[in-house]
């Protein structure tokens, strides 16, 4: 069976954006049971949290694009674009999960569910890397042209 690596892509940055509202959710069922949730500092206005909620939404558009964007396009410099941004969400995870160690209290479910978002992630790398390596069916390389004699 012939690998298929845009399928494989899509499927780990669905599963991917799945466990990344799922880690938000976690954090907000203390709501559900009269507790109070986490906070890193309390904001007075929803104009205190405007930057963070718009880093948040970019940090959820970006993976939707990039879905849509490698079911379409299987040009090279896709490929290598795509695979910087695995990349930088890879380090984006790791950091997050090392400051959810340093919170006065530790969460384990949280860094449960983060643990395997960073090796979903790490996965991510490794299929996008893989696929990047591929001739380009709409754009062949140049070892596949014919040559003048």
């Amino acid at each position: 069976m012939a690998t298929n690596y845009q399928i494989k892509i899509v499927a780990l940055w669905v599963v991917f954006l799945l466990g990344t509202l799922f880690h938000t959710q976690l954090g907000l069922m203390p709501l559900f049971h009269g507790l109070n949730v986490i906070e890193s500092q309390r904001a007075t206005n929803i104009n205190d949290i405007s930057a963070i909620m718009w880093l948040m939404l970019g940090f959820f558009v970006l993976p939707m694009l990039a879905i849509i964007a490698t079911v379409f396009n299987d040009s090279k410099r896709y490929k290598q674009v795509h695979f910087g941004l695995t990349i930088v969400y890879s380090i984006l995870n790791f950091i997050h999960l090392l400051l959810d160690l340093l919170l006065p209290q530790v969460i384990w479910y949280q860094i449960t569910l983060m643990v395997l978002l960073f090796l979903i992630g790490l996965l991510l790398n490794l299929v996008a890397f893989q696929w990047m390596k591929t001739p380009s069916r709409n754009y062949p390389s140049s070892e596949h042209l014919p040559t003048s004699t």
